[in-house]
């Protein structure tokens, strides 16, 4: 993982409202995760867009730092391995296969999360790439229940050595242990923007951590949680729509997405 230049550095700090920590502790760590989810979107437009999307370490920084847009799993956990491994923590990508509705874990390279190492020798799961996740890292060797504004978490190890994240009992990923390297999950990130049987092609989503809930845009609706209540708006027309990502996300288009694969209707 290459180094960023400083500038590089000042300018991933700007973006998410964060100070140069002086040192890669804990807190730090803490802080820049949050401070990550709250200012940075999970979004798949690009993909509705007919935008390429590109794992090379400039152009993750060129879309999220430069462009101020936001991204999924690939792009949001690469670009902010990237940050921290700049700012002296150990850093390494995991690959994780996301849990189905029917309990299975998906393809392999479904997702990419984070093990964190601090000076301490403490290790941390850090994820700013799965949506309605965790709000802090999680700690790693801890398999007991940790409690997080984002639910209860409980890291349970697997007979075949993986670790299953679970969130309120459910499990969420399943991460296998062994480290990778950021090009691993071309195929991956592939599927996920072509194939008609991936969730990202089928409706564009935008979405962001808020201090008191959570904000999204799915398809045409607009979707507001605030402290646990859950208000829908819809977006009838493409200004409103358009407005809609400029005003909660500060993402700016010219035009709207466009579904790559819209889902059938059920018969």
């Amino acid at each position: 993982m290459d180094r960023l230049p400083p500038a590089r550095i000042d300018a991933y700090l700007d973006r998410i409202g964060a100070d140069r920590p002086a040192a890669p502790t804990v807190e730090a760590l803490h802080d820049l995760h949050l401070r990550h989810l709250r200012t940075i979107p999970f979004e798949n437009l690009s993909i509705h867009l007919g935008e390429d999307l590109s794992l090379d370490d400039e152009a993750l920084l060129a879309k999220i730092v430069d462009a101020r847009r936001g991204g999924f799993c690939y792009e949001l956990n690469g670009g902010f391995a990237l940050l921290l491994a700049a700012l002296g923590y150990e850093v390494e990508l995991l690959q994780g296969r996301v849990h189905g509705r029917d309990g299975r874990p998906g393809i392999p390279y479904d997702h990419l999360a984070l093990r964190i190492t601090t000076p301490d020798g403490r290790r941390w799961l850090a994820d700013v790439g799965f949506g309605d996740h965790s709000h802090h890292p999680l700690a790693f060797d801890d398999h007991e229940d940790q409690k997080d504004p984002g639910g209860t978490f409980r890291m349970v190890p697997t007979q075949d050595g993986d670790l299953d994240v679970l969130k309120d009992g459910t499990p969420r990923y399943r991460l296998e242990l062994r480290p990778r390297v950021l090009p691993d999950f071309t195929a991956g990130a592939w599927w996920h923007r072509t194939s008609p049987t991936s969730p990202f092609t089928q409706s564009p989503l935008c979405s962001l951590l808020t201090p008191d809930g959570r904000i999204t845009v799915s398809g045409r609706r607009l979707i507001t949680t605030v402290d646990g209540e859950r208000t829908e708006t819809d977006l009838t027309d493409d200004a409103e729509l358009l407005a809609a990502y400029r005003t909660h996300f500060g993402v700016r288009l010219t035009r709207v997405p466009v579904p790559l694969h819209p889902p059938r209707p059920k018969d």
